[in-house]
């Protein structure tokens, strides 16, 4: 059929199965937009910032599974973009950003070009698993098609095309393809490895499984609570793992319980994980004597700075089924981790959160608003630190953090893709009001759509870890004053409902409220200094001491 590059576009992403993009118009796409208004199929939501269009995708795909799209008009609307797809690349993340493009006659020409940079394609080399071109419209369909395939295979990242403003809107005969049943190009293990790495691990005294944010990616919950079961195996959940597993299951623990564990394993079982520390290039965890077995698709993901082990290379749920099945197939001794031991570390772990006041009472508060499926995007502020390992977790994909990448500010716009990608579900993002800043402008997208979305804005005037952090190492801090606006009147400019609240019990009773409206809710909770959570996320001394041991 006859159709222009534009046109293309859309109806190739129709059969591609996207029913919404997030985006921004812009003259280098309006030939797609113009075929988005004609389109029946797919939603175009347009927010108020680029970063947005990328941290909606983001949270749309986690939430669903599915792809998400954000488009952007190229240069400075690429770059603007660049913080929600560095967000999603460290979260194992599909999502596809569609950019357009200078004409294709100055592409890396320097000629000066409305929103022309060069080498755009080394800008998302940085960001991206795979990029492509489209150089007609003819190509169109196929280098979509690709994107898809791409971001199927091995690990999730985000994939980025991009299409010239004359390809868009320049006619020609097309072929669209239909997706194959192919698709989802989920990497097998290989049996030798499976074979071996279930000697290792019916061989070991205590083995245990450290469960990373790419058991999530992969959607491979399931197969990690069938392994762990057949092996009687703890589980540590990483801080973007947490709802791999259940809390409420008695091999499910986070990473403060994990601290006492990992030392005890003498073969640890890591999937999907990075395994690195946060902060330096060394281990996250180990220990003398340990043996180590590595499920991950990315061979980068076994290399040094980690200890030396066995390398699965595989889809992370595809690997632990047959690993499960290798192990029950041979009538493995069935391992009792002591329950009254692992109730004992829970106490204990109890015990520490319980020490750090008031954030421990409001992450209370907000869990007790939301059901188990409810879901909870985690900022980076002083109750969200604590709610890496204080809030308890009991599904798969409610729980949504930055990961590696801690990015600021993406909180509230990626709750509004929560939002967007499953309407049904009760969302409550976390921010301060240092991160709320980045995107608070995207009120106006909330009301617009009516996006369910409950923001929860703890402000304290500062930068309020940067200040802490600086005081703890220099004994004073500089420049971490904000100059904030009253939050809850400008919701109330936006349209948006707004109210402000000063303890956890208000704020408790207020929650419920707001997620059983399903309307996009502000509430503003003016704090003060806080002690420092860092306590807990980085125990040393009497409490290490203080906990139970299993060996």
């Amino acid at each position: 059929m006859k159709l222009t590059g534009g046109e293309a576009l859309v109806k190739q992403l129709e059969l591609e199965g996207v029913s919404q993009i997030f985006g921004i118009p812009g003259v280098q796409l309006d030939w797609a937009v113009d075929a988005l208004r004609r389109s029946d199929a797919i939603k175009f939501r347009t927010t108020r910032n680029e970063q947005s269009t990328s941290y909606m995708a983001d949270g749309f795909s986690r939430v669903t599974g599915k792809p998400g799209v954000c488009m952007v008009v190229p240069g400075p609307g690429v770059l603007n973009a660049l913080a929600g797809l560095a967000t999603a690349y460290a979260c194992g993340s599909k999502v596809l950003c569609v950019a357009g493009q200078i004409d294709s006659r100055g592409v890396d020409k320097g000629f000066g070009l409305l929103h022309e940079i060069k080498h755009s394609h080394a800008v998302f080399d940085s960001v991206t698993k795979w990029h492509g071109m489209a150089h007609s419209p003819a190509e169109v369909p196929a280098l979509i098609r690709r994107a898809h395939v791409e971001m199927h295979a091995g690990r999730p990242a985000p994939v980025a095309v991009e299409i010239p403003q004359d390809v868009l809107a320049a006619s020609a005969e097309v072929e669209l393809i239909a997706p194959g049943p192919d698709a989802d190009g989920r990497t097998k293990a290989d049996d030798a490895a499976i074979r071996a790495a279930a000697d290792l691990l019916q061989s070991a005294e205590f083995p245990m499984i450290y469960a990373g944010g790419g058991v999530l990616a992969a959607r491979a919950s399931k197969a990690l609570v069938r392994l762990a079961e057949r092996l009687g195996a703890p589980v540590i959940m990483s801080e973007q793992g947490r709802g791999a597993i259940s809390d409420r299951h008695p091999l499910g623990f986070t990473t403060l319980e994990g601290r006492m564990l990992a030392p005890q394993a003498d073969v640890m079982l890591v999937v999907g994980s990075r395994f690195v520390s946060n902060s330096a290039p060394e281990a996250a965890w180990s220990a003398p004597g340990q043996k180590y077995i590595y499920i991950n698709v990315d061979p980068d993901g076994v290399s040094w700075p980690r200890p030396q082990g066995l390398h699965v290379r595989a889809d992370a749920g595809l690997a632990m089924d047959a690993l499960a099945d290798e192990i029950d197939s041979r009538q493995a001794r069935r391992r009792m981790f002591d329950a009254g031991k692992a109730q004992a570390l829970r106490v204990w772990k109890q015990t520490q959160l319980d020490a750090i006041e008031p954030q421990a009472a409001y992450v209370r508060a907000i869990r007790a608003a939301l059901p188990d499926d409810g879901v909870f995007v985690n900022e980076l502020t002083q109750v969200g630190y604590f709610a890496r390992v204080a809030y308890p977790v009991y599904e798969p994909h409610t729980m949504i953090t930055p990961g590696h990448q801690g990015t600021l500010g993406y909180g509230f716009p990626t709750g509004l893709g929560i939002a967007a990608g499953a309407p049904d579900k009760p969302v409550i993002a976390l921010t301060g009001d240092g991160g709320f800043g980045w995107c608070l402008q995207e009120l106006s997208t909330a009301r617009k759509y009516n996006l369910p979305l409950v923001t929860v804005v703890f402000a304290d005037g500062h930068f309020g870890n940067v200040r802490a952090l600086l005081n703890e190492q220099f004994g004073a801090s500089y420049q971490t004053e904000l100059g904030n606006p009253d939050f809850v009147a400008l919701a109330r400019a936006f349209g948006v409902d707004a109210h402000r609240v000063s303890d956890p019990v208000a704020l408790g009773g207020l929650l419920k409220e707001l997620v059983a409206a399903r309307a996009p809710a502000l509430v503003e909770v003016p704090v003060g200094v806080m002690p420092s959570p860092w306590t807990v996320l980085r125990l040393k001394g009497k409490q290490m001491a203080d906990a139970p041991r299993f060996r």
